[in-house]
């Protein structure tokens, strides 16, 4: 096994209480309160789990570019592969969750079943369907909690809710998220 060279690689993921890991065959399963969750390791990793912690290790099936040195996305790897099974770690434990905000007079939300239903501006009320593995909760009119155990689908659908009617950069109108600053410019003069 090799050093790891980045930083964020070399830290140890803490495995809380309550949280089964099983790694076999490359693929680490992660089951906690919340759900499971599956992550493929890349083959050039292997990991080390002891005492309720795993640590990213390099073996020795590395590529080489003609130069001789590494890859750039081989040495950014174990770095990335940390933060995705800290992620999913926290995701089964505790969740991820995605707060947006509608922004305009009329705009409004509304989930139906396993349908978000939008009035944004349009001619017509939007559908959004909701994808499997993410729940939303409308507590008002005007917001919209995203929440699931994947914290990249936690987001994608976020941003996927926010693309129907991004913030327009004149009044600000649109589904921005909750923490978002939308610049407004200053319209024409005469």
């Amino acid at each position: 096994m090799t050093a790891i060279s980045s930083r964020v690689g070399r830290k140890p993921v803490a495995v809380p209480a309550g949280v089964v890991i099983e790694f076999k065959n490359h693929e680490l399963a992660v089951k906690g309160p919340k759900g499971n969750l599956t992550l493929t390791i890349p083959a050039f990793i292997d990991l080390n789990i002891q005492n309720n912690q795993i640590e990213i290790k390099k073996n020795n099936k590395r590529v080489h570019t003609r130069k001789g040195s590494e890859k750039k996305s081989l040495r950014s790897s174990p770095g990335t592969t940390r933060a995705n099974i800290n992620n999913a770690i926290l995701g089964v434990s505790k969740g991820f969750e995605r707060k947006l905000n509608l922004v305009g007079v009329g705009y409004r939300a509304q989930t139906k079943g396993k349908i978000l239903n939008l009035t944004v501006g349009f001619s017509h009320p939007v559908d959004f369907p909701i994808p499997e593995g993410i729940t939303i909760e409308t507590p008002s009119v005007t917001d919209i909690i995203v929440k699931g155990i994947d914290k990249d689908l936690v987001g994608l659908t976020a941003s996927k809710i926010r693309r129907y009617r991004s913030p327009e950069p004149y009044k600000g109108k649109g589904i921005r998220y909750a923490n978002e600053k939308v610049t407004i410019k200053e319209t024409k003069k005469k």
